[in-house]
């Protein structure tokens, strides 16, 4: 098979509908280690799969994230919630990534806090998989399972920062998605439920009973669920604020549970 050149490559992608080409290309072609994966994944890229998912990782915070096909791709508004917390919790000693997919929030976390007790789970083995390998170098704690049930009960009232990035996507509109998200990431990594705060407002609720005095917990939503999200916060017993970024078009709830509660 003949080596495709960088342009046609460029010119594959682009006929594709691929925006951002150019960029694309050099990272698929940076990626390929022969002519034949080269073609190989210009051809997955040009049928629809993830750029991430074709070159096996993603930019997140400036990590190198290794992401696999089936797993949620880390979106960059998310590195806006690493921030708050760090903001929130400078000192934290104690991190739990929810709904971690790839471990993506727990590496950064771990990557700018230093050592700490770091652990992610998720209910996708898929994700929990991806996770090890991201977070091994941390010396993380990965748990496959259900939000808390997944986590050693040794957590509970220990937790400085609790970053849960729960699917918000309302069900009916999970279909108006880009093909890329829909058609290749885990419905359970998007769906939240009929407005899309039904994981949401779960994680609430049981927060209090895993964060230790002052820690905090946050997540990412919409802005038109920004009420119904501080509402689920403030039910649960937790000083809640939020914090925006019109930048990367992100959200996140912060709450705080009080000293003395």
């Amino acid at each position: 098979m003949p080596t495709l050149s960088p342009a046609s490559v460029v010119a594959a992608l682009r006929a594709a509908g691929c925006v951002f080409a150019e960029d694309e290309a050099r990272l698929i072609l940076s990626a390929a280690r022969t002519p034949d994966e080269l073609a190989a994944m210009v051809d997955r890229r040009v049928t629809g799969l993830p750029l991430e998912h074709v070159v096996g990782w993603a930019e997140f915070a400036g990590l190198r994230i290794h992401v696999e096909p089936g797993v949620f791709v880390p979106r960059r508004r998310t590195e806006y919630l690493v921030e708050q917390a760090l903001a929130q919790a400078p000192d934290a000693s104690v991190v739990v990534d929810l709904c971690c997919g790839s471990g993506a929030v727990g590496a950064a976390l771990a990557e700018a806090l230093g050592p700490i007790e770091l652990h992610a789970a998720d209910v996708d083995p898929a994700a929990t998989r991806c996770a090890r390998r991201n977070l091994a170098p941390y010396d993380g704690h990965v748990h496959t399972g259900d939000l808390f049930a997944a986590l050693p009960t040794a957590l509970r009232g220990r937790v400085d920062i609790l970053a849960a990035n729960v699917p918000y996507v309302p069900t009916g509109e999970v279909g108006l998605l880009p093909a890329e998200a829909r058609e290749h990431e885990p419905l359970v990594a998007l769906d939240g439920g009929s407005d899309g705060l039904d994981i949401l407002r779960e994680v609430a609720a049981g927060a209090p009973a895993w964060l230790a005095p002052g820690g905090c917990l946050l997540v990412e939503t919409s802005e038109r669920q920004l009420p119904s999200a501080v509402g689920a916060f403030r039910g649960a017993g937790l000083e809640t604020r939020v914090a925006a970024s019109e930048e990367l078009y992100a959200n996140v709830v912060i709450g705080v549970r009080g000293v003395g509660v």
